[in-house]
């Protein structure tokens, strides 16, 4: 139990919040798929830990609060069976490697010892996964949302970029009617936050979220510090759209601990070093069972080295130590949030909130330690004698005098504030595209209605809704501009694309291939209970809610 020194009474609020997303990967058309382990990574070093996080302190009876975003198509991923099976498998294998690891490394004890770590992470791992929650996690996240210490929201479909999809209307629409149909869908009640898709904000998105039932969404710093009218609190206090629906922005000095690569915590030299994997460090032969068809290799989570230091050879990890920077990292966040309250709290007629919003991804897998320290800071932050107290962002509206009104400025997290990253040279190609598909999709569903539609031309009408939902995603983009797996973005794109032009174009002349369709709705399965109706933008537009800030991007 971490322990702290005597503080007065509580004067002011900490909101963590983690975004939990990765993109739709499932590709049952192979046997293994490359991308896929971007899943089995993200649960075995960072949801599952989560989880050990939160029932550790649910059993020590801490009275902890944390928010977090749990995106439509990763909520679909936990629960699909193929991958359900296919992360089993992997599983095993980083057991089967750990073991292979503790022989290989009998002369070097330093050595030894890290693998026999690995062997008990990755056998924790099957036990939580497998015996304890028999491989569904969002049981696990929904037993903790009942303590009332752990507040679930979620975020658009895809996570489409909704500034560059507001063209449509129905576009932004869909993308977050549909992500909170799924979310209830799965977690069994309406979420009262959403996440933005890269905090992406453009005035007028409040009514859509407010037509949806969402009562507070997040945004970077300068769509409140740019904000019309200028809010007297800054980020310090959420703001009230025109309609009600209140915005809550990022503080900057708590991100900036944790996000920054010369200043964030991730880079201290005692803790594990991401970059340093066997997978790329063995020879071939040995390591050849476990990475891509025997020949690519890739991240095993078997690593040896902490990040050192500059440009210095990397010295081996420590855990023990490790975990002691946690602690004191945990305690240092802590004191600067009490002493950030200390200054605000007295220019401010109500509790200030630190807004701290992160990837939850963050945690776990680019920063090994990070579960740690985010248990310390929850445990540390929950002490009756310190003088922060957690809260959810919902709550805080509950507790709170309203907010100032005002309308938040255009913004995203991203590099530089605003769409930069998610339109460029590098990927500005998608969107004409992207548009067109909406427009003929719109079209379709207009030409059907009052007209009876036939249970082939449902489904086939249903798969073009999925199809252009996948293709909106904001993840594909981004790669196309950070130069990561570039050839998959482009490829998925072009496949929901073509997809979506094959049903369209087979219903339009009525030349409907059922084997083929039903191939389709095999490799794109997700949204099971989606509509195409939805799409009738008349009937949408009918229910719309005029806002003074509307336009079009």
């Amino acid at each position: 139990m971490v322990k702290s020194v005597s503080r007065p009474a509580r004067q002011g609020f900490l909101s963590i919040i983690l975004h939990a997303h990765l993109p739709y990967v499932r590709h049952p058309e192979h046997d293994s798929f490359f991308e896929e382990n971007w899943l089995f990574e993200a649960i075995t070093e960072c949801y599952l830990p989560l989880i050990g996080v939160l029932d550790r302190l649910h059993a020590d009876n801490v009275d902890y609060r944390l928010t977090l975003s749990l995106s439509p198509t990763l909520i679909s991923m936990l629960r699909d069976d193929l991958l359900q099976t296919r992360y089993l498998k992997y599983l095993h294998s980083r057991l089967e490697l750990a073991e292979k690891e503790i022989i290989r490394t009998r002369r070097q004890p330093a050595y030894q010892k890290l693998a026999r770590l690995y062997r008990r992470f990755f056998s924790n791992a099957l036990n939580t996964y497998q015996d304890r929650y028999q491989g569904d996690l969002l049981t696990a996240f929904k037993k903790h949302q009942a303590t009332g210490r752990l507040e679930l929201i979620t975020t658009a479909a895809t996570h489409g970029f909704l500034p560059l999809l507001n063209v449509s209307e129905t576009a932004v629409r869909s993308q977050i009617n549909t992500g909170i149909a799924t979310f209830k869908t799965y977690l069994g009640c309406a979420p009262a936050g959403f996440w933005l898709p890269e905090c992406g904000y453009y005035p007028g998105l409040e009514a859509v979220l407010a037509d949806a039932g969402i009562r507070y969404f997040f945004v970077d710093t300068h769509g409140i510090t740019d904000a019309s009218p200028q809010p007297r609190h800054g980020v310090y206090a959420p703001i009230a759209c025109a309609n009600g629906v209140a915005a809550f922005g990022r503080d900057p000095e708590s991100s900036r601990q944790v996000w920054s690569a010369k200043e964030g915590y991730p880079g201290d030299a005692d803790y594990r070093e991401y970059y340093s994997d066997i997978g790329f460090e063995r020879e071939l032969d040995y390591i050849a069972p476990y990475i891509l068809d025997g020949k690519i290799r890739i991240n095993t989570g078997i690593k040896y080295h902490r990040v050192t230091g500059g440009n210095q050879p990397k010295d081996i990890y420590n855990p023990r130590q490790a975990r002691a920077k946690a602690h004191e990292h945990a305690r240092d966040f802590i004191d600067k949030r009490l002493r950030q309250i200390d200054q605000l709290r007295a220019a401010m007629d109500r509790p200030p909130i630190i807004v701290a919003p992160y990837d939850a991804e963050l945690f776990g897998h680019w920063w090994f330690e990070g579960a740690c320290w985010l248990e310390c800071v929850l445990r540390l932050a929950s002490e009756n004698a310190n003088g922060v107290e957690l809260i959810s962002c919902g709550d805080y509206l509950t507790q709170q005098p309203a907010p100032q009104a005002a309308t938040p400025a255009a913004s995203t997290w991203g590099d530089e504030g605003y769409s930069g990253y998610w339109i460029n040279e590098a990927n500005d190609w998608i969107y004409p595209l992207l548009h067109k598909a909406e427009l003929d999709m719109e079209k379709l569903v207009r030409d059907v209605h009052g007209l009876t539609v036939t249970p082939l031309q449902s489904r086939a009408l249903n798969q073009a809704a999925r199809s252009i939902l996948l293709a909106q995603a904001s993840d594909w983009p981004f790669i196309m501009k950070s130069g990561t797996t570039v050839d998959y973005a482009n490829k998925r794109i072009t496949d929901y694309l073509a997809r979506f032009n094959y049903l369209h174009d087979s219903f339009r002349k009525n030349r409907l291939n059922e084997r083929y369709l039903t191939a389709l709705e095999i490799m794109d399965n997700i949204f099971p209970d989606i509509d195409f109706r939805d799409y009738n933008s008349s009937s949408v537009r009918a229910g719309f809610k005029s806002h003074p800030y509307q336009r079009k991007a």
